[in-house]
């Protein structure tokens, strides 16, 4: 069976000490569903994992028992090149995503030239009251919708965004911080009418001031903008 191959490889491609660090890294995945194989090995084997004829076995076996399953399914979808068929399979799989790893590193090529069909679906995605399907919606926005796709109606949707969990909180800053540094006039009175809970808000404007995007003259001011907490 597929699955077994599977597991069999990525047993022979451990890596002891890489697993001690991604215990700490990948906080929400039990150290126990950790085998440990680095990111370039694990794109390596999906990429040929992709070419079997029973991949859609592995792909239907949900949910995986460990994390670098759950990472090569992530990178054997971002090679499909079959838009509809891809983004079906994504809408499967993300409800079993439960780490912030395999959710930012799921990025199919084909969306790039399908975003009409994939705005569909994020706008679906960005009501989930699961993390990282929430998560994953907003990183494509960040993502997809940012350049010659751009509409201030997207900055209003991450905008109204309200949750307890860091990792949405986060992405929400990440978000915006991008907005700033791309579309810097359409996102910046989101920060001066304070659109944003406090956190994101102070986050957003840390991260924008880290980036090398934005001019030293919109960092001063994006620090003037911040909230007392």
């Amino acid at each position: 069976m597929i699955t077994g191959d599977i597991l069999s490889e990525l047993k022979k491609l451990q890596d002891k000490g890489y697993r001690k660090m991604q215990i700490t890294t990948i906080p929400s995945v039990k150290a126990e569903s950790i085998i440990g194989v680095r990111t370039p090995a694990l794109r390596a084997l999906a990429k040929e994992l992709s070419k079997r004829d029973d991949i859609s076995i592995f792909l239907e076996d949900l949910p995986h028992k460990f994390f670098e399953e759950n990472q090569l399914h992530a990178f054997i979808l971002s090679c499909m090149k079959d838009a509809e068929e891809c983004i079906k399979l994504v809408d499967k799989f993300l409800p079993y995503v439960d780490n912030w790893a395999t959710c930012d590193q799921m990025s199919p090529k084909i969306f790039k030239k399908h975003k009409d069909l994939l705005l569909e679906y994020i706008n679906e995605w960005i009501k989930s009251d699961k993390t990282y399907v929430k998560r994953f919606a907003v990183g494509m926005l960040m993502e997809h919708f940012l350049d010659e796709d751009f509409k201030t109606s997207y900055l209003t949707k991450v905008s109204r965004i309200r949750s307890d969990e860091y990792f949405i909180n986060m992405m929400t800053a990440w978000y915006f911080a991008t907005a700033l540094a791309k579309q810097y006039d359409a996102a910046l009175p989101y920060i001066e009418k304070q659109k944003l809970d406090k956190w994101t808000h102070n986050k957003t404007i840390q991260k924008a001031v880290e980036s090398y995007r934005i001019t030293p003259e919109q960092k001063e001011y994006l620090k003037t903008l911040r909230r007392k907490v």
